[in-house]
């Protein structure tokens, strides 16, 4: 479990490698200008297919980077036990004593909301891949899928997978607006420097040169799947 008793001095400990906090701030701006450009409409569609080809990357990258990623970012380290989740709810509406220890990595909200953005980002995306909007815009894998499945994702991308999203995004901005005014604890720091203040005994997630070339790799295969879903438009 990522948690680790304050009973000694705290310091900077490396808990965001560098690619992670790069996901989480350039798919922020992915899904803000995926959304912007769809309610502009018309000639900013192409931005929209743009930006949807970035999250795709993202995404992919993020569920790779769970698996091989900093200490941290996997997702190995932020799985909890429905027991633990309960405990923590009933400490953040204060029924249950104050924590007597320090969330290095996700906290089992924080878990829940990864989880659950990753999800249902990936299905606004998938759905919005085999779309049609029967005027001028078709997703470029529609040709993989029948009328009456592109119709029923159409449908879910224009309302509910819309609505989910921005619900869920409104959601992670309130909770870290109440860990900041209501906890003290700020998510928003570590996520720009990468480092927590941590007992030094904490492990740190390797954040070098050899872990950010993996990154690297990684990424430039997601850019090749999203090039190759892009040229899929048309055929």
């Amino acid at each position: 479990m990522p948690e680790l008793t304050p009973t000694a001095a705290l310091v900077p400990v490396r808990v965001w490698d560098l690619p992670t906090r790069l996901f989480h701030w350039l798919l922020a701006l992915a899904v803000a200008g995926s959304v912007i450009s769809a309610k502009i409409g018309g000639a900013a569609m192409a931005w929209h297919f743009r930006f949807g080809y970035v999250v795709l990357t993202l995404i992919v990258f993020r569920v790779l980077w769970g698996l091989v990623g900093g200490r941290w970012s996997r997702f190995a380290s932020f799985i909890y036990a429905p027991s633990t989740l309960w405990h923590y709810l009933r400490y953040l509406r204060g029924q249950s004593p104050a924590r007597e220890t320090l969330d290095v990595g996700h906290s089992p909200t924080g878990a829940l909301s990864v989880f659950a953005l990753l999800a249902i980002v990936a299905v606004q995306l998938g759905t919005g891949l085999v779309a049609d909007d029967e005027i001028a815009n078709q997703g470029p894998l529609i040709r993989y899928v029948s009328g009456e499945t592109s119709l029923l994702a159409t449908s879910w991308h224009k309302t509910w997978g819309q609505w989910l999203v921005l619900g869920l995004v409104a959601l992670h901005i309130t909770a870290i607006a109440f860990y900041f005014f209501k906890k003290r604890i700020n998510l928003v720091g570590p996520m720009v420097s990468g480092d927590k203040q941590l007992p030094a005994s904490t492990p740190a997630s390797t954040d070098g040169v050899t872990q950010r070339l993996l990154a690297t790799v990684v990424l430039v295969l997601c850019l090749g799947l999203a090039w190759w879903v892009s040229k899929q438009a048309g055929f």
